[in-house]
């Protein structure tokens, strides 16, 4: 299970999952639905972007959530989760999560990957507000993710 917010999908994430699949047989990509954030992007698109980003990959499935990833983890079967590690200060926030997740389901492992080196600095944060200012987002997104964030940044 690889969760997260994808809004959007960066190519650090397509990176996550492909070297997820290369150690694991099938792979949940698992949306976080959070209301209390606001994102830039619906559920649906968010789905949409990370189906056709990975259509080429195969044992992907997509799911939507909101509660405990715990609960999600149990419900589709999955042993693990992964959390990908970008810097030192990602460790802290991603230690206690992973504690926590631990002391809820103990059967449930979490499993940290580094990005490649050229996506260590990428987050979707940095990603739309790159783009919200006009700045090129080329090699950071997918092209249809990039296409998407040209026209809902020119709507605003």
């Amino acid at each position: 299970m690889y969760p997260g917010s994808f809004d959007p999908l960066t190519n650090g994430h397509l990176d996550l999952i492909e070297r997820s699949l290369r150690i694991f047989d099938e792979l949940t990509v698992a949306v976080v639905t959070n209301p209390a954030k606001n994102a830039l992007f619906s559920d649906a698109e968010r789905v949409e972007m990370i189906r056709e980003a990975t259509r080429r990959l195969r044992r992907i499935d997509i799911e939507i959530f909101d509660g405990l990833l715990v609960d999600l983890v149990a419900r589709v079967g999955a042993r693990a989760v992964v959390r990908g590690l970008r810097a030192v200060s990602d460790f802290e926030y991603e230690f206690q999560m992973a504690l926590m997740n631990r002391k809820l389901r103990e059967e449930i492992e979490t499993v940290f990957l580094m990005p490649h080196e050229a996506y260590s600095y990428l987050s979707s944060r940095l990603v739309k507000e790159v783009a919200s200012y006009g700045g090129a987002v080329t090699g950071l997104v997918p092209p249809g993710v990039e296409a998407r964030l040209a026209a809902k940044l020119s709507r605003r």
